[in-house]
């Protein structure tokens, strides 16, 4: 998903801001009423908040997207690069940029569909900003609950769409060490691997 978005694949815990319609731009008017200074300066706003999503050479030459309240797409910038990025959603508590590979974005927007990921396209995302926080075992819990798990992730990167195989290496409780990579949603159809950075 912590939506590349569309999607961006991870994120785990900024996956949820995904749904919840992606950057300033949902809550605001549509682009194409607002007046060009005051739309450059949004997009401009738009484009330092998902370039801190990656490292520098990452950024520079990703694509820059951003997801309208009603799940359209808008790119405000085109890469030539591999990634996409998107900016932090204001709506979350959270600073939640993030940048993913294809197969990321296609990852995402399978969780935000509620459809099962393609089998066999793993993907790479970055939340180097960090990431909204999230239920580590329910890949749709929108707010905390005494039974969900919630968690609190920082910097981090995430693998998203391995072999069940894979995360089996890594620790999969409901209750992590949020300091040490850990499976989220373990056991989902969206289960990744959260790795902090910091």
């Amino acid at each position: 998903m912590h939506i590349f978005s569309v999607g961006c694949a991870l994120a785990g815990a900024a996956l949820i801001s995904l749904s919840a319609a992606y950057s300033a731009e949902s809550t605001m008017m549509p682009a194409s009423t607002m007046k060009p200074a005051a739309t450059a300066a949004s997009d401009r706003k738009v484009i330092t908040s998902a370039m801190s999503a990656a490292p520098r050479a990452v950024a520079a030459s990703a694509t820059i997207v951003v997801m309208g309240a009603d799940g359209s797409m808008r790119t405000v910038r085109e890469g030539t690069g591999s990634f996409t990025c998107m900016p932090d959603n204001p709506a979350t508590p959270g600073p939640d940029p993030m940048c993913m590979d294809k197969n990321s974005m296609e990852w995402a927007m399978a969780w935000i569909g509620h459809k099962t990921p393609a089998p066999g396209k793993v993907g790479f995302m970055y939340m180097l900003a960090g990431g909204t926080d999230a239920s580590n075992t329910d890949p749709y819990a929108a707010k905390p609950e005494p039974n969900n798990n919630w968690v609190k992730t920082g910097p981090h990167v995430m693998v998203v769409g391995a072999d069940a195989s894979f995360y089996d290496s890594y620790p999969k409780g409901a209750k992590p060490d949020t300091t040490a990579p850990y499976v989220m949603w373990a056991g989902t159809p969206y289960q990744h691997l959260m790795i902090p950075i910091k």
